[in-house]
């Protein structure tokens, strides 16, 4: 792949041209040292994958992600930067801006074997699979839905973040359906990711736990690099099959679960994000009867699953991100 390096220290630079020269697959394209250079250099010269520091002259790694997926060429962008931890909202801002991913800058004199090296060209790989896969899971059955109360399941992924702050902080503090969340993060995020969505909402976000059961005016978060699934007995449990999806989690392994095993209502949601994952899934739910939404193509920061769950008829509403919350308020009165 071809790939922008984004960052002002050279150091930084340095170790990541020696992280990306292990693997022939790979060439760095070009180096920006400020976002407003790797905004000019992605129209002029597009890469596969960017990989951008968040704190630098100019403006930022926010701003710059922003900047660049809103443009008429927009890419794929790993968030590469220094004590990630410290910085966890402003990864979450470049998330809900569109970036895909986050990890540590990789150390000079890190061996090949080395954490921070490995880690790098692990979720390297990981985008490249992505922006390949040809998508999609197999459609679960048709049987009918069985009654009872609502259950709000979620899909995100790159802009996932901020769209589900707005949807999150857009629900009455009443709101008594369950909700579960599956959005694709790296599980050294999900716990920060909930604490900071449970900031934005009069609602409980946390993360999922393996037997938990959902619960009324809940939300909980997909917290590991496994797949998210309901079981027979109506609790939440994470499996590493299918092994060969490029999603981790998957959306569509959840809302496929849910088609087989849930007994009440679904209310089924594909936000923002890159590649096709959930599209099936939001399509077998509706074929189950289920009232399904995806977001609309002005108000996503990248535009592709809700594109492809629109191109299957999967959506039964296709809505702006304003809308949403009131949406599932109404349904979920019903």
């Amino acid at each position: 792949m071809n790939i922008g390096i984004v960052n002002d220290l050279p150091l930084a630079v340095e170790a990541m041209r020696r992280a990306i020269a292990r693997r022939p697959e790979h060439r760095v394209l070009w180096v920006a040292t400020d976002g407003a250079q790797a905004v000019e250099l992605c129209a002029a010269q597009p890469p596969d994958v960017v990989l951008m520091d968040l704190i630098m002259p100019k403006f930022d790694g926010i701003e710059a992600t922003r900047r660049i997926m809103r443009s008429e060429r927009p890419c794929a962008i790993l968030i590469v930067t220094s004590c990630i931890g410290a910085n966890a909202w402003r990864v979450f801002e470049a998330m809900g801006a569109g970036a895909l991913d986050a990890v540590d800058t990789p150390r000079l004199g890190d061996g090949a074997a080395g954490d921070t090296t490995r880690l790098l060209l692990a979720k390297i790989d990981q985008i490249g699979r992505l922006l390949d896969a040809p998508g999609g899971t197999r459609l679960a059955g048709t049987a009918s839905r069985a009654g009872g109360g609502p259950l709000v399941a979620i899909g995100a992924s790159a802009g996932g973040p901020g769209a589900l702050a707005s949807i999150l902080g857009g629900l009455p503090a009443d709101f008594s359906a369950p909700i579960v969340i599956v959005q694709h993060v790296d599980r050294a995020f999900a716990e920060g990711m909930a604490q900071w969505l449970d900031g934005q909402t009069p609602l409980a976000v946390r993360v999922a736990r393996e037997g938990d059961r959902p619960q009324p005016g809940v939300a909980l978060l997909a917290a590991t690099d496994d797949h998210l699934r309901i079981t027979r007995a109506g609790t939440l449990e994470y499996t590493r099959e299918p092994a060969a999806t490029p999603y981790r989690p998957s959306v569509d392994v959840f809302f496929n679960s849910l088609t087989e095993h849930w007994p009440g209502r679904v209310i089924g949601v594909l936000l923002t994000g890159m590649g096709r994952d959930g599209a099936i899934g939001l399509k077998a739910l509706r074929m189950k009867g289920y009232h399904t939404i995806a977001q609309d193509e002005a108000t996503s920061a990248v535009y592709g699953m809700p594109k492809a769950a629109a191109t299957l008829g999967a959506a039964r509403a296709i809505l702006p991100l304003g809308r949403i919350a009131g949406e599932l308020a109404a349904l979920a009165r019903i």
